[in-house]
């Protein structure tokens, strides 16, 4: 699991700091502004996959990060049982933001800390309100809701505003394998899961919603595989901020290596497509060039969160490849880069 910090961390006062919309680490500077605001979504006190993504967006000139949203886990999850897994979480961000040095935290908002009760019971939480907000705000600037957890607060602001998913697009890392494109792994869960953190949010947002859906499924987030190496040579020797990225993964590894009968070399990034479908998208023609998709008509789930389809539904895109060599590379040249502007900046200031 993530650890979760005892205390909000406070930034060390040699090094330098920053806001969002800023890139003082970049000697040359971006030539335009974002092309697209983004609200993050995740369980950050689950899987440290998800701040990989956070900090590769927290890096990535190209949107613009309007919210943040933390949230929860299942009640069971093994990597944080405590039931408060959605303020744990805002913890973690808080901390990360005090690593970076980035003091923009009016973005973070917690998420509710349990799933729905059925599919027309919005649950109250801080992020809602925001959501809401935000999807209603006056910006002609393209919306993008990035999830790489559950989606019981994005469910919750659409039953409580409808409107809003006329005016965003959700790029969602979960859902199991379509028929036709892809089995499942060996001894997978029988409910993805993502997708199994609230299978109900998952029935409003596919089935009870007009929302544009963008899916990496288990198939394609399994493909994001780094190497050992890469992490210990890419990441870990990236200043404190790349130690403390690659100390995560390490306890993970360590954790579960004593009982899936032995360590791997290969970790998965699976929340990183997050960055790739919205930062790095081509400069002609917009999109996510580089990387591969299906269009198929937006099915329902069911309480097992199976897909069923639909007559006459509205498209989705079912993604089938992403482009791992570019979201990777860019990944570590960004930490690299972010690393030799807080060490010339701490030297500086001493």
């Amino acid at each position: 699991m993530t650890r979760i910090p005892a205390d909000d961390r406070i930034t060390e006062p040699e090094a330098p700091t920053w806001r969002l919309g800023e890139t003082p680490w970049q000697t040359i500077a971006p030539a335009a502004g974002p092309g697209m605001r983004v609200i993050i979504d995740n369980d950050f006190s689950g899987d440290p996959d998800d701040l990989y993504q956070l900090v590769h967006h927290l890096l990535s000139p190209g949107v613009d990060i309007r919210l943040i949203v933390a949230s929860h886990l299942r009640a069971d999850d093994p990597f944080d049982p405590s039931g408060r897994s959605a303020e744990n979480a805002e913890r973690v961000v808080r901390d990360l933001f005090g690593r970076m040095g980035l003091t923009s935290t009016e973005v973070i908002r917690r998420g509710s800390d349990a799933p729905l009760l059925d599919r027309t019971t919005p649950r109250p939480a801080p992020a809602v309100d925001a959501i809401i907000a935000e999807a209603m705000r006056d910006d002609d600037t393209p919306l993008f809701y990035v999830a790489g957890g559950g989606l019981t607060d994005l469910a919750s602001a659409l039953l409580v505003e409808p409107a809003i998913a006329a005016r965003m697009t959700l790029v969602w890392i979960g859902g199991e394998e379509h028929e036709g494109l892809a089995v499942p792994p060996p001894g997978a869960m029988a409910t993805e899961y993502n997708l199994l953190i609230d299978v109900v949010a998952g029935q409003v947002v596919f089935g009870d919603s007009a929302l544009p859906i963008w899916q990496i499924p288990r198939d394609v987030y399994r493909q994001c595989l780094v190497s050992d190496a890469e992490l210990r040579r890419r990441v870990a020797t990236a200043g404190a901020l790349g130690r403390h990225l690659y100390g995560e993964i390490a306890a993970v590894v360590a954790m579960a290596g004593s009982f899936l009968g032995g360590v791997a070399e290969t970790y998965a990034l699976g929340d990183s497509p997050l960055v790739l479908l919205t930062a790095l998208r081509s400069l002609f023609e917009p999109d996510p060039s580089s990387s591969r998709y299906v269009v198929r008509p937006t099915p329902a789930l069911d309480d097992t969160g199976s897909y069923v389809a639909v007559a006459g539904a509205r498209p989705m895109r079912v993604y089938t490849q992403v482009d791992t060599r570019l979201m990777f590379e860019d990944l570590y040249l960004k930490l690299a880069e972010f690393a030799e502007w807080r060490a010339a900046g701490a030297g500086t200031a001493s």
